[in-house]
Protein backbone atom coordinates (compact mmCIF):
# COMPACT_ATOMS: atom_id res chain seq x y z
CA UNK A 1 0.00 0.00 0.00
CA UNK A 2 1.06 3.18 -0.79
CA UNK A 3 2.04 5.72 1.77
CA UNK A 4 1.82 9.70 0.80
CA UNK A 5 4.06 12.26 1.99
CA UNK A 6 2.00 14.42 4.05
CA UNK A 7 1.57 10.87 6.32
CA UNK A 8 5.34 11.03 6.88
CA UNK A 9 4.95 14.10 8.40
CA UNK A 10 5.21 14.65 12.41
CA UNK A 11 3.15 17.85 12.20
CA UNK A 12 -0.03 15.60 10.63
CA UNK A 13 0.75 12.93 12.62
CA UNK A 14 0.61 15.31 15.79
CA UNK A 15 -2.60 17.33 14.37
CA UNK A 16 -4.40 14.22 13.86
CA UNK A 17 -3.88 13.31 16.79
CA UNK A 18 -5.09 16.31 18.62
CA UNK A 19 -8.40 16.11 16.56
CA UNK A 20 -8.95 12.82 18.78
CA UNK A 21 -8.59 14.58 21.39
CA UNK A 22 -11.17 17.08 20.57
CA UNK A 23 -13.54 14.73 19.55
CA UNK A 24 -13.44 13.43 22.76
CA UNK A 25 -13.54 16.19 24.94
CA UNK A 26 -16.29 17.77 22.98
CA UNK A 27 -18.39 14.76 23.44
CA UNK A 28 -18.26 16.16 27.05
CA UNK A 29 -19.81 19.57 26.27
CA UNK A 30 -23.76 20.38 26.71
CA UNK A 31 -26.03 18.72 24.00
CA UNK A 32 -27.20 22.58 22.84
CA UNK A 33 -23.56 23.30 21.85
CA UNK A 34 -24.01 20.06 19.41
CA UNK A 35 -24.07 22.75 16.24
CA UNK A 36 -22.26 25.66 18.00
CA UNK A 37 -18.85 25.19 19.30
CA UNK A 38 -18.69 21.30 19.46
CA UNK A 39 -19.42 21.69 15.05
CA UNK A 40 -16.78 24.82 14.72
CA UNK A 41 -14.12 22.66 17.17
CA UNK A 42 -14.22 19.50 15.91
CA UNK A 43 -14.26 21.01 12.18
CA UNK A 44 -10.96 23.46 13.26
CA UNK A 45 -9.09 20.62 14.74
CA UNK A 46 -9.94 18.44 11.17
CA UNK A 47 -8.86 21.61 9.52
CA UNK A 48 -5.56 21.03 10.46
CA UNK A 49 -4.74 17.78 9.37
CA UNK A 50 -6.94 18.28 6.12
CA UNK A 51 -4.93 21.30 4.63
CA UNK A 52 -1.68 19.56 5.31
CA UNK A 53 -2.49 16.87 3.67
CA UNK A 54 -4.13 18.77 1.12
CA UNK A 55 -1.10 20.91 0.68
CA UNK A 56 1.29 18.14 -0.12
CA UNK A 57 -0.76 17.34 -3.31
CA UNK A 58 0.24 20.51 -5.29
CA UNK A 59 2.79 21.25 -7.60
CA UNK A 60 4.20 24.66 -6.71
CA UNK A 61 5.65 25.78 -2.76
CA UNK A 62 3.65 28.80 -3.48
CA UNK A 63 0.77 26.75 -3.17
CA UNK A 64 1.58 24.03 -0.66
CA UNK A 65 3.01 27.00 1.91
CA UNK A 66 -1.01 28.65 1.27
CA UNK A 67 -2.21 25.23 2.47
CA UNK A 68 0.19 25.32 5.54
CA UNK A 69 -1.01 29.15 6.24
CA UNK A 70 -4.85 27.64 6.29
CA UNK A 71 -3.70 24.79 8.53
CA UNK A 72 -1.77 27.54 11.10
CA UNK A 73 -4.83 29.75 10.86
CA UNK A 74 -7.44 26.81 11.81
CA UNK A 75 -5.29 25.94 14.75
CA UNK A 76 -5.31 29.46 16.12
CA UNK A 77 -9.21 29.48 15.27
CA UNK A 78 -9.21 26.38 17.49
CA UNK A 79 -7.22 27.90 20.94
CA UNK A 80 -9.48 31.00 20.39
CA UNK A 81 -12.75 28.13 20.64
CA UNK A 82 -10.81 26.47 23.82
CA UNK A 83 -10.49 29.18 25.71
CA UNK A 84 -13.43 30.70 25.05
CA UNK A 85 -15.06 27.08 25.78
CA UNK A 86 -12.91 26.94 29.28
CA UNK A 87 -14.19 30.60 29.98
CA UNK A 88 -17.93 29.33 29.69
CA UNK A 89 -17.08 26.15 31.87
CA UNK A 90 -17.65 23.22 29.20
CA UNK A 91 -13.46 22.58 28.91
CA UNK A 92 -11.33 22.49 32.39
CA UNK A 93 -8.17 24.37 32.95
CA UNK A 94 -6.30 21.36 32.51
CA UNK A 95 -7.99 20.38 28.75
CA UNK A 96 -7.49 23.82 27.84
CA UNK A 97 -3.78 23.09 29.04
CA UNK A 98 -3.21 20.23 26.95
CA UNK A 99 -4.73 21.47 23.76
CA UNK A 100 -2.59 24.63 24.24
CA UNK A 101 0.46 22.54 24.92
CA UNK A 102 -0.36 20.24 21.71
CA UNK A 103 -1.20 23.96 19.63
CA UNK A 104 1.81 25.25 20.45
CA UNK A 105 4.24 22.26 19.07
CA UNK A 106 1.73 22.38 16.39
CA UNK A 107 1.94 25.67 15.16
CA UNK A 108 5.94 25.32 15.61
CA UNK A 109 5.99 22.99 13.16
CA UNK A 110 3.78 24.42 10.85
CA UNK A 111 6.10 27.43 10.99
CA UNK A 112 8.67 25.58 10.25
CA UNK A 113 7.29 24.08 6.93
CA UNK A 114 5.89 26.91 5.94
CA UNK A 115 9.30 28.79 5.96
CA UNK A 116 10.85 25.64 4.20
CA UNK A 117 8.38 25.41 1.71
CA UNK A 118 8.98 29.19 0.56
CA UNK A 119 12.71 28.64 0.44
CA UNK A 120 12.75 25.85 -2.12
Amino acid sequence: MRVFSFEKLIVWQKSRELSKVIYNLTHQFPEDERFGLISQMRRCSVSISSNIAEGTGRHSNKDKARFTEIAYGSALELLNQAILSNDLKFLSDESLYQIRTNLSEITAMLDSLYKSQLKV
